[in-house]
């Protein structure tokens, strides 16, 4: 087991002792995060999952990335004077897919109820946990922020000031008891109850407290004041699912990623570029080992960049960009003895007016609320493996508490993906209703 924070871990290694299995505990980790990690990740945020089943040989992606709304076309974000979709506030909420992601890895693998693994959660929030010095001085970093536009987050997390006070979170708590009391009074097998509390989330209480908590308008962190377009029929309208996983080899080794929604395949097309280069004669660490690295991920995240959205409503070249030949030819263009200033995509074009950023400025998404922290991040991560050769591997993010005020009645803020739209409406990642934004999360199995 292995997890951002050592009590997540703790969580899911117990849960292993006593029964279950690699999608069980990966499950009460993910859960335990949400409480434990609410800087990094947050119930309204997204996890996209590889599990490895033993038993078949084969693994399997749990999306962990909900769509766009249905409101949410291009038109609408110009109509309101914006060139880009804010990274706060409410206009940027994707349909919230964590809740869906966890319990489908434990419907389809798992062998426990959702009681099981999220009662932990639960307790963490009721009965609180030590406030840790990345969290608190997080915490301390927002406190401004948090009194003057989202009072909401202030009633929540102002009052926790020093390493080791007590954080609490009973609105979660009690909402998280909510899908556990409706999976008790769900006759019928262990999935149909799982798919009961779920149910809770995405078709009830949960749903219609975010569509109403999203009418009124709330500021972003460049003060412009808007509602969300996200709505309880977007919600009710959702199922994230089981889907294929894309592979390549690279000296021997299997190396497993999502599809397209996420840039997963840059590093598989990373490999690629690399496999074809004497790594091990450079030396590891070496400068040229280095640069060898470097200028391979700039033609990899150039390709990506001009060619990657959701698969389901653009073309992506994956076969190609992947392919021996197309990446024999890339190779041809990293010089060993000097470094690229190019961006330079293989395949398709750059968004018109690219780049968006000038020399030496700061790029518009960096989270300056991390700026003067001890640490820094906006993600996190964990890891199982069962006695039975099980394997997860998971990213939960978003809805962290910076991205948007919380929701008093549910104690957790709603995420704000749609910012990884690009719009411009010959990009392949062009915002469109239903339509998943291209996501940075990017889990490995190999």
């Amino acid at each position: 087991m292995s997890a951002g924070h050592y009590a997540a871990t703790a969580i899911g290694a117990q849960l292993l002792a006593e029964g279950g299995n690699a999608a069980d505990a990966a499950c009460a980790m993910g859960f335990a995060l949400q409480v434990l990690e609410p800087h990094m990740n947050g119930p309204a945020g997204e996890v996209p999952i590889l599990y490895y089943e033993a038993a078949t040989n084969e693994t399997h992606v749990i999306c962990g990335q909900g769509p766009a709304p249905a409101r949410a076309t291009r038109e609408v974000f110009s109509d309101l004077g914006l060139d880009r979709i804010p990274g706060s506030g409410l206009l940027a909420a994707t349909v919230p897919s964590a809740c869906d992601a966890w319990c489908t890895l434990l419907e389809r693998f798992g062998t426990q109820s959702f009681e099981r693994v999220a009662a932990p959660a639960v307790k963490l929030a009721r009965d609180g946990f030590p406030a840790y010095g990345f969290l608190r001085d997080t915490l301390l970093l927002l406190r401004k922020k948090f009194e003057r536009a989202w009072p909401s987050s202030a009633a929540l997390y102002v009052p926790v000031e020093k390493i080791g006070g007590r954080m609490r979170n009973p609105a979660w708590a009690a909402t998280l008891q909510s899908l556990i009391d409706a999976e008790k009074q769900q006759s019928g097998t262990r999935e149909q109850k799982i798919r009961a509390a779920r149910d809770v989330f995405y078709r009830g209480a949960v749903a219609e407290e975010i569509d109403a908590f999203l009418r009124s308008p709330a500021p972003d962190d460049a003060g412009r004041v808007h509602a969300g377009l996200l709505t309880a029929d977007d919600l009710a309208a959702y199922r994230g699912g089981v889907e294929t996983c894309v592979t390549t080899t690279y000296r021997g080794a299997i190396v497993y990623k999502c599809p397209p929604w996420s840039q997963g395949p840059v590093f598989l097309q990373q490999l690629r570029l690399l496999e074809g280069f004497p790594l091990s004669e450079m030396g590891p660490g070496s400068a040229d080992s280095l640069h060898t690295l470097i200028e391979a991920a700039k033609l990899a995240f150039a390709d990506r960049e001009a060619n990657y959205g959701d698969p389901r409503a653009v073309e992506v070249p994956l076969e190609r960009l992947l392919s021996e030949s197309y990446n024999e030819e890339r190779r041809r263009l990293i010089d060993p003895k000097r470094a690229s200033d190019e961006q330079r995509p293989g395949i398709g074009a750059f968004p018109e007016g690219w780049p968006w950023v000038e020399e030496g400025k700061p790029l518009p998404a960096e989270p300056q609320a991390f700026a003067a922290a001890k640490g820094r991040g906006d993600t996190t991560h964990l890891d199982a493996v069962d006695r039975s050769g099980n394997l997860v591997s998971a990213t939960p993010s978003g809805a962290w508490i910076m991205s948007s005020p919380v929701i008093p009645a549910l104690g957790f803020p709603i995420g704000t993906r749609a910012q990884m739209f690009s719009l411009d409406p010959a990009h392949p990642n062009v915002v469109a209703p239903g339509k998943r934004p291209r996501t940075t999360l990017t889990p490995s199995l190999a």
